[in-house]
């Protein structure tokens, strides 16, 4: 493995998220209990990549440092990068030209999910020696991402958001470039909104006649910027576990590959997976259905909940109805109000939704 390095973009404010990013970074919002962040430095690593630098922004950078730590736990050795501003990925790239040096480097994401990791990508661009390697992969709406159009093996143009795509191979967030990327980064202006587009720094290393590949990504690709797209991914990776018992059932039973961690408690409750409960949870006389991910110390009782998302501490009890296809914060309490007289109570924070029965 040649001198490769890993940068992970993990700035942003997620406000497709909101509420549950006004108070965590993105992408700490857990997918199938591990937050979304994990899965990219898990990746880099099963690349053989050591040296992680993360960019993060002022807001939420301690609590993404709190998370991760030095890399150890990931067998890697990382590196805070603080962006003042989200001024674009390519602003990214030159805010962490000093830490990436006259290395190669795989660009990430860090609110992706790609399905097997970077193993070929980062393959691919060690046997093909390009200037940069693009992951793309095909799309219904072009239209709504950058679009690569190709000649053979070489990328001959990038459009952000065409009106009418050329073609529907969409760029993922993940690259791969030579140092090159950081003159190319200096050489363009900002785009319509303000910001250095990598899309446009891609074009100038092409239309200097540099060599810029593509890999075409075959499994599945998500962006966990949206509660929809939130709740895909972890029935994507929800669909990859494997069974494991290790909390208390009492007259409970567990269909399917379920995961209940050590500390959980199910009584008179019945999960059907794939789905997994975490550690310090107790369910009582409810049902958990399919892909669901359930976080430490919650309390569900007397409720069913299915295709759902739960944070740590929430709380869901005696519902009427089934909850679905739903993304609790942090210590979220919902529940039936016995009080007279019967009216909907809620306390609601700022882009909420509420799905009334």
């Amino acid at each position: 493995m040649p001198d490769l390095k890993g940068l992970i973009l993990s700035g942003g404010k997620g406000t497709r998220l909101r509420p549950i990013t006004h108070t965590s970074a993105k992408q700490l919002v857990p997918v199938a209990n591990k937050p979304v962040l994990f899965y990219g430095i898990e990746a880099m690593a099963q690349a053989g990549i050591e040296e992680v630098g993360i960019i993060i922004a002022p807001e939420t950078g301690e609590e993404i440092r709190t998370a991760a730590g030095d890399g150890s736990q990931f067998g890697v050795r990382i590196t805070y990068i603080v962006q003042d501003e989200p001024l674009g990925l390519a602003h990214a790239v030159l805010t962490a030209e000093a830490f990436l040096g006259q290395s190669s480097f795989v660009m990430y994401l860090g609110d992706n999910l790609l399905q097997g990791g970077i193993d070929d990508l980062v393959n691919a661009f060690v046997a093909g020696g390009p200037e940069a390697l693009i992951l793309l992969t095909p799309v219904s709406d072009p239209e709504n991402y950058g679009v690569a159009e190709l000649d053979g093996e070489r990328v001959v143009r990038l459009v952000e958001k065409p009106p009418e795509p050329q073609t529907d191979l969409a760029l993922v967030g993940v690259y791969m470039f030579t140092p090159a990327i950081h003159s190319a980064a200096k050489a363009i202006d900002p785009s319509a909104r303000g910001e250095l587009e990598i899309t446009d720094a891609i074009q100038h290393l092409v239309d200097r006649g540099l060599r810029v590949e593509p890999h075409i990504v075959r499994g599945w690709w998500k962006d966990t910027g949206r509660l929809d797209d939130m709740l895909a991914a972890n029935r994507l990776v929800l669909d990859t576990i494997q069974a494991r018992l290790e909390g208390e059932l009492i007259d409970s039973q567990v269909d399917g590959r379920v995961v209940i961690e050590a500390g959980a408690v199910l009584e008179r409750s019945t999960v059907r997976g794939p789905a997994i409960i975490g550690s310090g949870t107790r369910l009582t006389d409810c049902y958990i259905g399919p892909y669901t991910a359930i976080g430490r110390d919650c309390t569900i009782t007397g409720a069913e909940v299915e295709h759902s998302i739960l944070l740590s501490g929430a709380v869901v009890r005696d519902l009427a109805g089934r909850m679905e296809s739903s993304l609790l914060g942090r210590n979220v309490t919902i529940g039936r109000d016995q009080r007279q007289p019967r009216a909907y109570r809620f306390l609601v924070g700022d882009n909420s939704e509420i799905g009334i029965l």
